[in-house]
Order: C-alpha cells, then structure tokens, then sequence
C-alpha cells in the first residue's frame, strides 16, 4: 500500500504533523541526504525553516549492503549494532573498511552539497532531523548522537513513515520521535511510495539551492516591509 506520491509529497504530509514548530526563529531543518533532502526541503517550507543537510552514512552489511550493521556521522561518530556484527560473524576488518568507504563518501557529499559554505549554527536551536523513513533507525541514531555534541536545545528526529518500534527505540538519542505513519506489519520504507527513485547530486543541490534562495527572498521583504 503506497501512503505518499513521492517524497514531496511525503515531506507535505510530515510538515502538517510537525506544524507546532511553524514560523519559530529557533527551528532549523537538517535533511539526511540524500533521500531525505527532498523531504526535508518541503518541511522547511512549510515551517518557514532554513534547511541543511547533515551527513551521515549507513555501514552495509558485507554483500547485503541494503542491512544496515551501523551508521556513521560526518565527525565520525559511529553506531554499531553489535548483536547484528556478532550474529553474523563480521570480522573488525571488514567493518573498518565499510566506515573508511562511508567516510569517503561523506566528505564527496560535503565537498558537492556544501560549496564550502558552513555548517549550519545550532546551538540553543530546536533541530529538526528528517529522513524519508527509518527501518533501522540506524543512520538517524547516529545523527542524534551526533548532533547532540554541538549543543542543540532539542534534537526532533521526524519521518514520514518508520517502523513503530524503531520510532520507540529512537527516544534514547532523539528528543522528540515524530512519525508520520507507523504502518504495522513494517516492511521497508521504500513500499510505502509510489515513486521512490534514488535522489541525486544534482536535485540535492537544486533543493538547497532553492531552500536558500526562498530564505534571502523572505529576508528581503521583510526588511522592505519594515522600512
């Protein structure tokens, strides 16, 4: 059963259930690109939010990369699922290689998504993290964790659709657990949409692009408007 179009749409449904933080000066956005980043981009919106991207990569299973044994964050904060490594008998080796490959990756996106510009501030903000589905929870646990060390007042991890129990574990490292829709039995995040074709480089830059254009344009009209 499809709940969402596509992630548009997703992040549309998402934005009405997180709609207490519309319109508050303290409330950014941080998309998990890249799947989350179109989500992302319609929830700052709607919220009146400025959006970033913050990254973090799954650690794949070796050969079934789809199973996530951990996540790592962008200051290389790591978390492992260690009952998962130790059932499957996988060796240090092979997960040092799988977080040294995910570290590649996420200073590629850095350098392609960032253009240099700074990290978002967040210190004393209401963060709010977004992807376009947990079944792990394993990426978005380690962004909390993450996240947690530049000093947010609240850490809001928000989703459109997860598994419940995932939703519940997340309580620990997130401050707030938003999910949409808890669908029971849980399969797999990408069942619950029409389309969800991978997102790319280029509509990750397009929609961060547009998020800032949309916040100086906003910016500009108040300042007239004030004058």
């Amino acid at each position: 059963m499809h709940l969402f179009a596509d992630r548009a749409d997703a992040g549309r449904r998402l934005a009405d259930a997180l709609a207490e933080f519309a319109h508050r000066p303290d409330v950014v956005v941080l998309a998990l690109p890249r799947g989350g980043v179109p989500v992302g981009y319609e929830v700052a919106r709607r919220l009146g939010a400025p959006l970033d991207v913050y990254m973090v990569r799954k650690l794949g299973v070796p050969g079934h990369e789809e199973l996530a044994m951990g996540a790592i964050a962008g200051d290389g904060t790591c978390v492992i699922d260690e009952d998962l490594i130790a059932s499957l008998r996988i060796g240090d080796a092979e997960l040092d290689e799988a977080v040294q490959r995910e570290t590649r990756e996420i200073r590629r996106r850095e350098a392609a998504y960032r253009d240099a510009r700074a990290q978002t501030e967040i210190a004393n903000k209401t963060v709010i993290v977004v992807d376009d589905g947990l079944a792990t929870g394993a990426t978005m646990r380690a962004a909390a964790t993450a996240l947690r060390q530049r000093n947010p007042r609240t850490i809001v991890a928000a989703v459109p659709v997860a598994a419940a129990r995932t939703c519940a574990g997340l309580a620990g490292v997130a401050d707030r657990v938003v999910c949409a829709f808890t669908p029971e039995p849980f399969v797999a995040v990408g069942l619950y949409y029409q389309n969800f074709e991978q997102t790319s480089d280029d509509e990750v830059r397009r929609l961060l692009a547009a998020a800032r254009l949309a916040r100086q344009v906003g910016a500009s009209a108040r300042s007239i408007s004030a004058e």
